[in-house]
């Protein structure tokens, strides 16, 4: 019998900010304290992008703390109308709850980059000591905090009065959260020129107590100067491309204010540079902004290049071919954006794609009409582009078209041959792959369905592997052997670039997910080495949205029932009516049509897709974990952990 017992008292419910100081990764990077600064930086910059505050102050104090000051308003002093609690404990105690929900008639931050409401209450709860001062109305108040609670509740202190509006916050960052005690200074003085940057006119300053150093950022240009600067020493191909367009109020598509500001260089040599950022936020992983620049500059030159006859025979343009040599910093404005994950790395927003895809390509093609000349320059860079691709295939074609095995029926294969573009679907069932077969972009996704659970690989030989069809069948198709952790397997016949696990998004998907892992992991482990193996991260959820107001009914997808819950929080938040929206549960890929699947699952631009990577554990320990969890003779170990682990399950609240 099991020494633990599993039982209702086994549930923990954790309160308050327990959450993030039990599991830190899922809110913040633990690397070091930059992010949870950043947290206080994004909620100053706000302050300067609704219009208000002209100086952002950040000190690095020598006893290891920071301070972040700005001329805004000031956080409310007064208390919560529901809560009964003042408004500054709410924010700094509490996770979901701040002024970035009320997006209503502009709200008080109608375009913010915090969405979710853990922000500075994430800073709070990874803390030693939080110290805040807010000017407002005249008068000065003063709060602490230590490990997350209050210490020194909310007071006026009338020695601390100005006539100026503002917030101060000093931060002691737990080091006992963090792989680093120290805050990277090149990190944080990109942070804070990017934010001058970004905010024409605004004032950023870093001063560091141990050298006494002072650095001041204000740029009056804003990207375009921002841009020229990062890319001095390189010859540009035309002149820098920049522009602005937002959504009026009369807009039957996006809300106003929506929109993107550019500025975009093209170069034959030389460095690539590129930044984005979504209402003043750094995504350095890109998302559906970047995709819509991307594909309104394609559209623009490739229509250009149509128009002037300058395509040669047999020479087919592709976004990445206009993408290749372009350098550009683009900051887009989002009014509800959905990133991935709360670190904010990566814009998920799908309509993002058309928001600045649709503004970039008219922009263009104005701006290539009025320079033809510029245009035919662009034109005979990104056509050189694609013939320099094109012949590259070729080579690799020519390489892999002696001796190669005939490959399976039920593979649907993609056109292009080039390993950089090419990805396979393993999808689970026939329904599922039909779907998928309709859905797909031919020219380089191909689609291979599986019938039924694939076999358990862990204990099978390698020389007995191919008298299973689906293994054999997964093999063949993407061009590579079995092959062991110590082997030098020969990888030039590989035929796909990413290898995508398509399965239903239920606890059978799951299942089939973790053979195909074991399979890879035991019979191909170069492949999860050298990053080629994903996991696609279908919906399980739809949410239709009626027209509220001038916005248009909205199709939301979510992935699981944490992301529903969070959604209709939100919906109720922008005051749409409780029970107008209807959910839809999809019982598996199949129930998708192309259309959908296409959206959310196979479209580079808009889904969600997990690398599959090597952890913290050693190889040792990631074979025994495996040994325990897929060998044959290991149930009563399996049984043993489960009891043991079982009392491990949270209800996070």
């Amino acid at each position: 019998m099991s020494k633990t017992s599993y039982n209702e008292s086994s549930i923990r419910v954790l309160k308050g900010l327990e959450p993030v100081r039990q599991r830190p990764g899922m809110y913040t990077r633990t690397e070091s304290p930059l992010h949870i600064i950043q947290e206080v930086i994004d909620n100053a910059a706000d302050e300067a992008l609704a219009g208000f505050g002209k100086h952002i102050q950040v000190t690095l104090q020598n006893d290891g703390s920071v301070s972040v000051e700005d001329d805004g308003r000031g956080i409310p002093v007064g208390l919560h109308p529901e809560e009964k609690a003042p408004v500054a404990e709410l924010v700094f105690t509490r996770l979901h709850a701040g002024g970035k929900f009320d997006k209503k008639d502009g709200g008080a931050y109608a375009f913010s980059g915090g969405l979710h409401g853990v922000g500075v209450s994430v800073t709070n709860a990874l803390s030693k000591r939080l110290e805040l001062v807010i000017w407002r109305d005249g008068g000065a108040h003063r709060m602490e905090f230590a490990d997350g609670a209050v210490t020194v509740p909310l007071a006026s202190v009338a020695e601390l009065a100005r006539k100026k509006s503002g917030t101060r916050v000093r931060v002691w960052p737990d080091q006992s959260f963090f792989d680093s005690a120290s805050i990277p200074l090149a990190e944080l003085t990109h942070l804070l020129r990017s934010k001058a940057v970004l905010m024409a006119g605004v004032k950023v300053s870093l001063h560091v107590e141990k050298t006494g150093e002072t650095r001041v950022w204000q740029y009056e240009d804003g990207l375009a100067g921002y841009l020229t600067e990062a890319m001095t020493g390189i010859e540009l191909r035309v002149p820098l491309f920049q522009g602005e367009q937002f959504a009026l109020a009369d807009d039957d598509s996006f809300a106003l204010g929506e929109g993107a500001q550019w500025v975009v260089a093209w170069s034959d040599e030389g460095s690539v540079i590129r930044e984005s950022y979504v209402n003043l936020i750094p995504t350095p992983a890109g998302g559906t902004h970047e995709s819509g620049l991307r594909e309104g500059l394609f559209n623009a030159v490739k229509a250009f290049a149509e128009l002037h006859g300058l395509m040669p025979k047999g020479v087919k343009l592709l976004p990445d071919d206009v993408f290749a040599r372009t350098s550009f910093v683009l900051s887009a404005k989002v009014l509800d954006p959905q990133f991935q994950g709360q670190i904010k790395e990566r814009l998920n927003s799908r309509d993002a794609v058309r928001l600045v895809g649709g503004y970039v390509r008219t922009s263009l093609e104005l701006w290539l009409s009025s320079n033809v000349e510029y245009g035919k320059k662009l034109a005979e860079l990104a056509i050189r582009q694609a013939q320099a691709r094109a012949k590259s295939a070729q080579k690799v074609e020519k390489r892999k078209s002696s001796g190669v095995a005939v490959l399976p029926g039920k593979l649907t294969d993609c056109e292009s041959t080039d390993v950089l573009r090419t990805e396979v679907f393993l999808v689970e069932g026939d329904s599922a792959g039909g779907s998928a077969k309709m859905g797909r972009d031919k020219e380089f996704q191909a689609i291979l369905p599986l019938r039924g659970k694939v076999l358990n690989a862990w204990e099978v030989d390698r020389d007995r592997l191919f008298a299973n069809n689906e293994i054999h069948d997964i093999a063949v198709a993407i061009g590579v052997d079995p092959h062991g952790p110590t082997d030098q397997p020969d990888l030039s016949g590989l035929r796909y670039g990413r290898v995508c696990i398509l399965s239903d998004a239920d606890v059978d998907g799951s299942h089939i997910q973790v053979l195909l892992l074991t399979l890879f992991y035991k019979h191909f482990p170069r492949l999860v080495e050298l990053g080629h193996v994903y996991i696609a991260r279908p919906p399980l959820f739809r949410v239709d949205v009626p027209a509220v107001g001038k916005r248009p009914a909205r199709k939301i997808y979510c992935l699981d029932a944490g992301e529903l819950e969070a959604l209709e929080d939100k919906l109720r938040k922008e005051n749409v009516r409780e029970g107008s929206w209807s959910i839809s549960r999809f019982k598996g890929l199949g129930e998708m049509n192309p259309e959908q699947l296409w959206d959310t699952t196979m479209n580079p631009d808009t889904r969600r897709m997990l690398p599959v990577a090597y952890g913290e554990m050693d190889s040792a320990e990631t074979t025994r974990m495996f040994d325990m969890l897929m060998g044959k003779g290991e149930s009563g170990q399996r049984r043993s952990w489960i009891e043991e682990k079982g009392n491990l399950a949270e209800l996070d609240i």
